[in-house]
């Protein structure tokens, strides 16, 4: 892990971009960010991406009774493997 992160190599940040951007932190608030014109350009481009990508697949929640199915189903698969 590396300790100064102002400090930290452009390598060394792109590697932990992942992660960093995965655990839902603020990436744009990292130090190397904010020193990096470089590396803040590549993650205003990696979220440009993301935010197409997400417009290309709207979040849509299923209908209720999707569940219910899904939940009868389970409960009847439940009830055959007890009376095996």
């Amino acid at each position: 892990m590396i300790k100064d992160l102002k400090n930290m190599t452009c390598e060394d940040f792109q590697a932990q971009m992942a992660e960093l951007i995965g655990s839902g932190e603020d990436a744009s608030t990292h130090p190397h960010i904010q020193s990096c014109e470089l590396c803040r350009a590549l993650l205003a481009d990696l979220e440009t991406i993301a935010e197409a990508a997400r417009q290309l697949f709207p979040v849509v929640d299923p209908p209720e009774h999707l569940w219910e199915q899904i939940e009868s189903k389970l409960k009847e698969q439940e009830g055959e493997s007890d009376s095996r």
